[in-house]
This record gives structure tokens, C-alpha cells and sequence, in this order.
């Protein structure tokens, strides 16, 4: 096992572990949390021996093997290691036709790919993994999970995506206040027995009664409103979740929320027959079209998550909408009024490395003066500064250059400019990548009291869960609306990856052998049964009590035909409706329009409901 006792660990004069003891046990998964700067990579590298400890006993079983993203492959396991790495490659979302290109070709993101797939290539019995997820879509992601529950050895991994934590772990580590504190379950169980912790500390837990007063409010009043739909019934278990651990959430040293919208247009925006990609790199090149012929909406308080396997072109139309690319083809009619505030994927797309916090509120209100959008947000620079405060951004931070900023700092600097703007449109491209798990709960929060629309792309489950009602896929070229919620999502990952692997092994056999046509076999013929012999009688009792199901059942079937009729034309008005709204209009018939559209999407919504209650009750008659 591996065993930690009385331990001091320090990176300059910062104290990270103070005489602190801890055992982990072999075959264990042991997820790793605590505050950003709590030292969770430093005890990795106490671990992988890059580090030494500065006073205490450390073990770790000589004879173990260790595998993280930077150690050599010479055991790697020759003899199935070609095989073994195609699979590991193609399950983080590589394409065969990527097989055999030069690392130095692809992207940071794709790099890290690479280097968890060397950490999982190598025979170990301990697995050290630090933000394995970060660059992972959400179909490698699933991938990865299902992987890592069959390592048969000891694992730690540091991540700040909870429902990832919850899949592979069994055992969490707490680094508070310079100590280690071992929960016995997953991260969630760790959520529940440090919240019943906190709550019996009451004067800790009479300090944070306001904070739980306002999680409450928007809790109760998002329930009330709820739909039957499966994805706002999945958000409500979600925020159900974060009432039950209020005290943890407002034990948070983060907490932000965003100014109400000055208007609210309806629709937001419409995408009239558009094509989205790249344009050409040069004369006489042709743009690279990645999703075409979209023709829909997008409404005021709608709140879409953005699905699709990576490639697809998730990111292509966030920034398409955001104004960073022309569509290819097709319009994108704007509401009146609409005020974009955009998370990108990597923040460096929105930030300058050279400047400071305070340069980037100083130009951000100089552009927004010169663009007319200033809408009462405060504009001195002392103004800025106690803004930027709000923000964990205090003291010569302000004037720190972003540059040498981390991840975490980044991304509170872009939420800080988001924040400021008032926008009434969000669209947010992995916004949690660098964030730890205080602030992506502090996300989650402000997302849902927020009262304009949000569109996001996130592979982090437990935020999609806990913010969108509905789900777009983009997939095969299009966009389509998801039916189901995201273990439904999960699940067809599953199968469209079993469906590829089938594929792939198909055509490698195929490639192996001439292929010979099988002789068709013929289906043997089965004999038929013959009927057991009935009275008179009992045929005739069976036929009369067929006569009264079918009589029972006859006014909910013609109610049944009557529902799905009314929804063939809705669907019918809708598709007009739709269609009118991608053409230019004035913006009084614009919202018009989207109220007309609300009203039909709410009356589809009921009858969805009771097609269900139809159907169920027939089929009870019917067994």
C-alpha cells in the first residue's frame, strides 16, 4: 500500500502538507480534490518522484510499476502493442486516416490526447492521472470511463468533472487547510458526509444561511415551472443535488451572478437555410463546409446544450453565431437588441496575452461605447477595479499580465468581461476546462438565474444537466433536436462506438481475406402447432370478452388518432411558422412570430403528455 505519515510538503515558503498522514490502499481509485494551489499536482509529483518530500515518512511498494503521461514505452508489451494502441487511439477520438500523421502535426489539445493515451498504453499497477478530461469531447470521455473501470490496479486522478469522478472512483482524498482527509465512496458521497460535517458546525453553518436562501430560491422557483420533459426533469435531480449539499456550495470563497438583461428578444436569432465551416485558404480554393442547410431558432430563455461526437462542428457554429466566422451560405437574422456574451474555447481567442485584467475592462468599455452598448454598467476605472474584485481579482492582480495567468485565472477573467456586458444571449464553448469545482458550481448557479438564453457546449455532464432543457445534435452535416436526456446521449455514444469497432474489425477482415460468397442458407420451415381443442363455449366467452376490451378501448383509441392528428399539424404550422421567421421581417413580426411559436411548442408539450397517457392505458387494456 501506499502510505503517507506525518508528512511536510512545500513549494517555496507555501506550505501545502503540514505533518499530514494518509494510506491508500492497492487495487483503490482514489479521486484526488481540493482547491486550486491546494497541492493536488504536487502530491503527484511526491508520487511519481519528482518531488521530495520535506519532512516525514512517504512509501510507495518498489516493485509497482507507475504510468503517467510522461514515462517511456520500452514495456509497453510488444507482442499486441500495435493493437492496443490503435484501440486506446481511436476510443480518445482519433480517425484511421490520423493513424500515421506526425505528432507535431496536431493541435495542444490533440497532443494531450496522445499523452493519456502513452499513460494508459504502458502495464502499470498505479495509474496517476491529472485533468485527463480536459480536452476529451464527451464521446471520448465516455470512452475513457469505460476503460478506466476495467484497470485492475491502483489509480489516482485529479479532475474537476464530477460526474467522471463519480464513475471511477471509489475512495476520495480532501487536501483542506494543509491536511489529507480520506472519504470512503466517490465524489458525491464525499459531497454528502462533508456537508453533514459542515452543517453540524453551526456557527460555520449559521454564516452561510444567506448564500443557501438564495440557492434555494432559484431551486423552488425552476421546480415550479418544471415540464414533464426528461431534460427538465434531469436538471431538476440535478439542482435537487446541489440543495442537498447547500453548505458545501456556500462554503465557496467564489460567488457571481449575472446583471438581468436589458431586453429580451424573441426570437434571439434565426438561421435561414445557413452552412457553416471555414472559408477558402486562398484563391481559387473551395470553404470547407462542415454543417449545412440549418434552418431553425433559437428563443428567448431558451437553454440548449450542444451535443455531437468531436469533429462534428459544435464549435464551428458557436463561433458562427458569435460573429467570429461568416456563415458559409444562408442568413443569420439577428433579434433587435441581441447582446452576445461568448465563452470561447480557448480563452486566448478573447484575451491578449500581454495586458492586464484591468487594460482588457479598460478596452472592452471603450469598444462597447463605440459600438452604442453600454447599458449602465460601471465605466471608472475604480469602478472596474472593485468589479474586477468581485471576480477574486484584488490588489496588483489587476495589473498582473494575463499571460502569465493560470487556466483558472483565465477563464474568471472572461466570465468578469462576459459578466459586465449584460448580455442577454450566452454561448458558452467549454467553459469549465480550467475551472475547478467550487467555481464550476458557482457557474451552475449563475447559469440558472440567469434570464436570457443560453447555448452550451460542455462535456462536463453534471453542468448540462444542471442547466438545458433541451439538447441539439449536431451530427452526419446537420442539426437536430436530441430526444432524451444525457443517459440517453450516453448510451447512443455507446453503440454508435460499438457500431465503428464492429465496422472497423469487419473491414480488417475483410482486408485479410478474398472475400468467398457464403451459400445462403435456407430457414428451416417450422412445423405448426396444432391449436389445443376448445368448447364451444370457451370460444365463445373468449369472443365476447374481445368484444368488450375492443369496446373499452375504442374511445381512447379515436382520442389516441385525434392527438397525434393535432400534432401532425402542429408540427405542419410549426415548420411554416419557422420557415417565415429565417425570411427578413420586421422586428414586430419577429416576436409575433416567436409568441406564436411558444404557444405551439407549449401545446405540443401537453399533447406529448397525453399521447403517453393514451397509449399506456390502451396497452394495459390490450395485456
Amino acid at each position: 500500500m501506499i502510505t503517507l505519515k506525518n508528512l511536510v510538503l512545500r513549494r517555496g515558503v507555501k506550505v501545502l502538507l503540514d505533518n499530514a498522514s494518509c494510506t491508500i490502499n492497492p487495487g483503490e481509485k482514489v479521486g484526488l480534490v481540493g482547491r486550486n494551489g491546494a497541492g493536488k499536482s504536487s502530491l503527484f509529483g511526491l508520487l511519481n518522484h519528482t518531488l521530495h518530500e520535506d519532512k516525514g515518512d512517504f512509501y510507495v511498494p518498489p516493485q509497482w510499476r507507475m504510468a503517467h503521461a510522461y514515462m517511456a514505452l520500452h514495456d509497453a508489451g510488444a507482442h499486441d502493442a500495435p493493437a492496443r494502441a490503435q484501440a486506446l487511439i481511436l476510443g480518445l477520438g482519433f480517425r484511421t486516416d490520423e493513424l500515421e500523421r506526425p505528432v507535431n502535426s496536431f493541435s495542444g489539445g490533440w497532443r494531450m490526447r496522445l499523452q493519456l493515451a502513452r499513460a494508459l498504453m504502458c502495464p502499470s499497477e498505479l495509474l496517476l492521472l491529472d485533468e485527463p478530461t480536459n480536452h476529451l469531447d464527451l464521446d471520448a470521455l465516455v470512452w475513457l470511463e469505460a476503460w478506466l473501470k476495467r484497470y485492475e490496479g491502483t489509480m489516482l486522478v485529479i479532475s474537476h468533472d464530477r460526474e467522471f469522478l463519480d464513475a471511477v472512483t471509489n475512495v476520495t482524498i480532501h487536501i483542506h487547510t494543509a491536511q489529507l482527509t480520506r472519504y470512503g465512496g466517490n465524489y458525491s458521497r464525499f459531497e454528502d458526509m462533508r456537508a453533514e460535517q459542515m452543517a453540524l458546525q453551526q456557527s460555520a453553518y449559521s454564516r452561510q444561511q444567506d448564500k443557501m436562501a438564495h440557492l434555494q430560491k432559484f431551486i423552488d422557483r425552476f421546480k415550479a415551472k418544471a415540464s414533464k420533459a426528461k431534460q427538465a426533469q434531469s436538471r431538476v435531480k440535478a439542482l435537487e443535488r446541489m440543495e442537498k449539499i447547500g453548505p458545501v456550495l456556500a462554503d465557496a470563497d467564489f460567488t457571481f451572478e449575472f446583471t438581468e438583461p436589458q431586453n429580451l428578444p424573441n426570437p434571439m436569432l434565426a438561421m435561414s437555410d445557413a452552412s457553416f465551416g471555414y472559408p477558402p485558404p486562398d484563391e481559387g480554393s473551395e470553404p470547407t463546409v462542415i454543417v449545412r442547410n440549418i434552418s431553425r431558432s433559437v428563443l428567448a430563455g431558451q437553454r440548449i446544450g450542444i451535443l455531437g461526437a468531436n469533429g462534428q462542428g459544435k464549435s464551428t457554429v458557436v463561433k458562427t453565431i458569435a460573429r467570429d466566422l461568416q456563415p458559409i451560405a444562408g442568413e443569420i437574422t439577428e433579434g433587435k437588441g441581441l447582446n452576445i456574451g461568448y465563452f470561447a474555447q480557448q480563452e486566448l481567442d478573447v484575451l491578449r496575452p500581454a495586458d492586464t485584467p484591468l487594460e482588457h475592462m479598460i478596452r472592452l468599455v471603450r469598444e462597447c461605447t463605440a459600438e452604442g452598448r453600454l447599458s449602465g454598467q460601471p465605466t471608472r476605472e475604480q469602478d472596474l477595479r472593485s468589479f474586477l474584485g468581485n471576480f477574486n481579482f484584488t490588489g496588483d492582480q489587476v495589473k498582473q499580465s494575463v499571460g502569465s495567468m493560470s487556466g483558472g485565472e483565465k477563464a474568471r477573467l472572461v466570465l468578469c468581461m462576459i459578466v459586465w456586458q449584460r448580455p442577454n444571449l450566452l454561448l458558452l464553448d467549454e467553459p469549465t476546462n480550467h475551472l475547478d469545482l467550487a467555481t464550476r458550481e458557482a457557474l451552475s448557479v449563475a447559469l440558472n438565474e440567469f434570464e436570457g438564453t443560453v447555448m452550451l457546449v460542455s462535456h462536463d455532464r453534471a453542468l448540462l444537466r444542471a442547466v438545458c432543457d433541451e439538447f441539439w445534435l449536431v451530427s452526419r452535416g446537420g442539426i437536430e433536436p436530441f430526444d432524451g436526456d444525457l443517459d440517453d446521449y450516453q448510451r447512443y455514444l455507446l453503440d454508435m462506438a460499438k457500431q465503428s469497432r464492429e465496422a472497423q474489425r469487419q473491414e480488417q477482415r475483410d482486408a485479410q481475406r478474398n472475400p468467398v460468397a457464403a451459400p445462403v442458407a435456407v430457414p428451416e420451415q417450422k412445423a405448426k402447432t396444432a391449436e389445443p381443442n376448445r368448447s364451444p363455449e370457451q370460444k365463445r366467452s373468449d369472443a365476447q370478452r374481445r368484444q368488450q376490451l375492443a369496446e373499452k378501448a375504442k374511445p381512447l383509441k379515436k382520442e389516441l388518432e385525434q392527438t397525434e392528428k393535432r400534432m401532425a399539424q402542429l408540427a405542419q404550422e410549426k415548420s411554416r411558422l419557422e420557415a417565415s421567421m429565417s425570411l427578413p421581417l420586421s422586428p414586430a413580426d419577429l416576436a409575433h412570430n416567436g409568441k406564436q411559436l411558444k404557444a405551439m411548442n407549449d401545446e405540443n408539450e401537453a399533447l406529448e403528455a397525453r399521447w403517453l397517457e393514451l397509449t399506456e392505458a390502451i396497452e394495459a387494456i390490450n395485456a
